[in-house]
């Protein structure tokens, strides 16, 4: 099955709050999302299946030539099924045509799935953040993939 990529627009809140509540135990607020609708640094992108409804989202904010990814959530139903590499393609082609020199993210370092993926798609693990999560506390790896020559492996 092939998702749709759209960008967030403001008929995507309901859908993308409600995701959140399903995959995290912090999960940003409707408010926090429609937040970055209006945040000119940054690309919130919508993955939609056949129906039209969604079945994850991911977001980048870009300071300079680095790219943060900030979140990537997929609904369950439509996990193992390519979403979450559809949305980071969609990144990789657009770090590399504005020159980005990476693009990085933190994971829990217990969600052996989404390193897995990040691993296949070259992100290296570049340090550790002490409890950076909460319900439960645990260490945030951050992981980053590099784009230009010269940049640290």
């Amino acid at each position: 099955m092939g998702y749709r990529i759209v960008l967030m627009d403001a008929s995507h809140l309901d859908a993308l709050a409600a995701l959140e509540q399903e995959c995290f135990s912090a999960p940003w607020s409707r408010h926090m999302l429609e937040e970055e609708l209006y945040n000119d640094c940054a690309a919130y992108l919508v993955a939609e299946d056949e129906t039209g409804r969604v079945a994850g989202y991911a977001g980048l904010s870009v300071v300079l030539d680095e790219g943060y990814i900030d979140n990537i959530a997929v609904s369950p139903a439509h996990r193992r099924r390519r979403v979450a590499s559809q949305l980071l393609n969609v990144f990789f082609d657009f770090s590399i045509a504005h020159e980005l020199r990476f693009l990085s993210l933190e994971v829990r370092a217990s969600n052996a799935p989404a390193i897995a993926l990040y691993e296949k798609f070259g992100f290296v693990e570049a340090g550790r953040r002490k409890n950076y999560y909460t319900k439960p506390k645990e260490d945030a790896l951050i992981m980053t993939k590099y784009f230009k020559e010269g940049a640290p492996c």
